[in-house]
């Protein structure tokens, strides 16, 4: 059987310097038929990520990987660097309920944050959950909490080794106790308290096995009251003739609208909402299509207030009245102006504004009838979290980081408009000797993009500098500027972080966005190509002294920009990365993406695009490719591993040149999430020592 899956070369070369001789994967005989193409999947057996074969080949991969990997030079030094670095007191927004202030600390070390209550600001602090108790190696996590509205119970969700999937509990407060409660099979779900219990979203239990891999489908919402087993919720939302149509519940502040949001993909939603102060009331449907979004702020007695880009591509609030739901009764609030409208909160009797400004935050305070009041000065250019507080507050938190700013807490009084710094970490390096700065770079068809860069004041711009470019470009998600420890490391030692808004995100609203996805996809991947040129031409690097980096979806746009710009690049990091773009859709949640990506069963000119540059299909026999890393997990439920098992051993069959291509599985993980710190502290060790040496950076 073993030899079945591979035929393992006897002798593995850990030379850094010499070729390594891999694990020979075995290959079958598997193919599909696309619309006249027979597209061969020879490691698609790699997909079963519960069988003996695929157990072995994990093992005998991270045998070589880690063999390679801990004869790098300077892995002590990295390791003790990251450690230092991670090694400070930080603290999360508090919030209020009750009374009482409630907030998350990390002492510097710890393996997940710890969840505090205090009576006053001043006053001392109690432990009210600590997340490392749940485990000895601080792979439980938690995942997402409510507390009841007189703060008597908490209710908490964990995950368990980074799974998407969550489990529910519930604490009382006052005396310490856990509750009976317990939910499972919850997944994608929001936690609302609403009298004596929650509204949540959950699955059907899965088929013993399948719980990784299985497509989600039949997405529903309950309501639990607190002491009753879970047999006993009570249904609030089915679908059976949408299998995959998601489904959550939120409630207005003031409780009295339950609002339900379904959605059939990662953007776009439609929207109902029931009267919970009136008996007989049923679902009122406020929008029943799934091209736009449209995000509930809160309400003023019948207007409900909605964030949408439905005829407003960079976002505009809206009110809809509750009781003459129809468009043509709704009042704009909030337009859309030339800055992404990304959120708005009620806090002080006010409306507040957070817009992205070339990938930066700007907050604009609003009266409630939109009515412009001020700006808020922030400390620089950064991102903001929060506010925390409720609607009629005039005490709120938020949090500010940039590149060379760890996370701070600033309070703010909307009464008096004062804001003061509530809390700075003290962390081991000087921020002024780091250089942040934004610069445009001109793609392929003349789009304008920005790319943040950093590094250290006195590096010289020689061409000569080890240099790692980051990027993602999808799903609406912006990449903002925040202070990272483990990037800390890289720029300490002279490297340069350049990190590049590509289109496919949202730092410019939906157009932005729409311009990379589907049958625009390659605007991202050519974005990704002209800002490591514009790196290059501008001295600030060369091929051999740059590295390329992404996750999940920016996993993809690594394993797709190597392969069409090989020679760009020293260094490849493609980190939980979805690698196979035909089939990606078969798993999990991966059927939501084809919002963004399209499908390869959608038609035939759809299916050649993705063909065209889907990572694991484009690897070509003889290439040389960049020193490859490649990142996953084995509790990876929301990019299954499958994707990057069946890219690397592609791409150790392919690989002509003398740079290792090697796999990384990490064990009790997942896609990222709740990884706890001494995981992170080794991850990166190991990312930064194979970097490092390919780039020729010394320490």
């Amino acid at each position: 059987m073993k030899q079945l899956v591979y035929l393992l070369i006897m002798t593995i070369m850990v030379s850094c310097s010499e070729k390594l001789n891999y694990p020979q994967t075995a290959k079958v005989d598997v193919s599909d038929e696309y619309y006249g193409t027979v597209v061969e999947d020879p490691y698609r057996w790699l997909e079963n990520d519960t069988s003996a074969q695929t157990a072995e080949w994990v093992e005998v991969q991270n045998e070589v990987t880690f063999a390679y990997l801990n004869q790098l030079p300077n892995r002590d030094k990295i390791s003790a660097q990251l450690t230092d670095l991670m090694n400070y007191e930080r603290f999360g927004a508090p919030f209020k309920k009750a009374g009482k202030y409630f907030f998350y600390k990390n002492d510097g070390l710890q393996n997940q944050s710890v969840l505090y209550m205090t009576e006053s600001l001043d006053g001392e602090a109690t432990v009210l959950l600590d997340p490392n108790s749940l485990s000895d190696d601080g792979t439980i996590a938690l995942a997402g909490i409510t507390i009841s509205e007189d703060a008597k119970y908490l209710v908490y969700s964990i995950s368990r080794s980074g799974s998407d999937w969550n489990e529910i509990f519930v604490k009382d407060i006052e005396t310490g106790q856990l509750l009976d409660d317990h939910l499972t099979w919850v997944k994608f779900s929001g936690l609302s308290w609403y009298d004596g219990g929650i509204f949540y979203s959950a699955y059907d239990a899965p088929e013993q096995g399948s719980e990784l891999s299985k497509s989600n489908e039949y997405q529903k919402v309950f309501y639990h009251k607190i002491g009753t087993p879970q047999s006993e919720d009570i249904l609030i939302k089915e679908d059976r003739e949408h299998a995959k149509r998601m489904w959550g519940a939120g409630l207005t502040e003031d409780k009295r609208f339950l609002v339900l949001s379904s959605s059939e993909g990662t953007s776009g939603n439609a929207l109902a909402i029931k009267d919970l102060t009136a008996s007989d009331s049923d679902f009122v449907t406020l929008v029943d299509t799934y091209e736009f979004d449209f995000n509930v702020v809160d309400n003023v007695g019948n207007g409900l207030f909605v964030l949408t880009n439905y005829k407003a591509p960079k976002y505009r609030l809206i009110k809809i009245d509750t009781q003459h739901p129809g468009e043509e009764h709704w009042t704009e609030i909030i337009a859309e102006k030339g800055n992404v409208l990304e959120s708005v909160s009620f806090n002080g009797g006010k409306l507040v504004a957070k817009y992205m400004k070339d990938a930066h935050n700007v907050i604009e305070v609003y009266a409630v009838d939109g009515t412009f009041d001020y700006e808020l000065e922030l400390p620089g250019l950064g991102s903001v979290g929060g506010f925390t507080g409720k609607k009629d507050d005039t005490e709120s938190f938020f949090s500010y980081t940039s590149f060379n700013t760890p996370g701070e807490i600033y309070q703010y009084d909307f009464g008096k408009r004062e804001m003061k710094l509530y809390f700075r970490p003290t962390v081991d390096f000087n921020p002024d000797d780091f250089v942040v700065k934004q610069e445009f770079f001109t793609s392929k068809d003349g789009t304008n993009v920005p790319m943040f860069i950093v590094h250290r004041e006195d590096i010289q711009l020689d061409g000569n500098n080890p240099t790692l470019l980051y990027g993602y470009g999808g799903f609406n998600i912006s990449l903002t500027p925040s202070f990272s420890s483990t990037r800390m490391v890289f720029l300490e030692n002279g490297g340069v972080l350049a990190v590049a808004n590509l289109r496919g995100g949202g730092e410019y609203g939906e157009d932005w966005h729409k311009a990379g996805t589907k049958l625009q996809k390659q605007n991202v991947f050519d974005d990704c190509i002209a800002a490591a040129q514009y790196l290059i031409d501008r001295n600030y690097t060369k091929p051999e002294k740059l590295a390329l980096q992404g996750g999940s979806n920016g996993g993809l746009l690594v394993g797709a920009v190597i392969n069409q710009r090989p020679d760009l690049f020293q260094v490849a990091l493609p980190a939980v990365g979805v690698m196979d773009m035909l089939r990606y859709q078969n798993f999990t949640i991966g059927w939501a993406w084809a919002s963004d990506y399209g499908r390869s069963d959608d038609n035939e000119e759809m299916f050649r695009y993705l063909y065209d540059y889907s990572p694991y299909h484009n690897l070509k026999s003889g290439q040389q490719y960049p020193a490859v890393l490649v990142s996953t997990a084995d509790h990876d439920d929301r990019v299954v591993p499958a994707h990057s098992f069946k890219y690397a051993a592609r791409l150790q069959e392919n690989n002509a040149g003398n740079l290792p291509a090697l796999i990384r599985i990490d064990t009790k993980a997942g896609h990222g999430a709740g990884k706890p710190t001494a995981k992170v502290i080794e991850e990166y060790t190991d990312i930064w020592a194979f970097t490092f040496y390919h780039l020729g950076l010394k320490m």
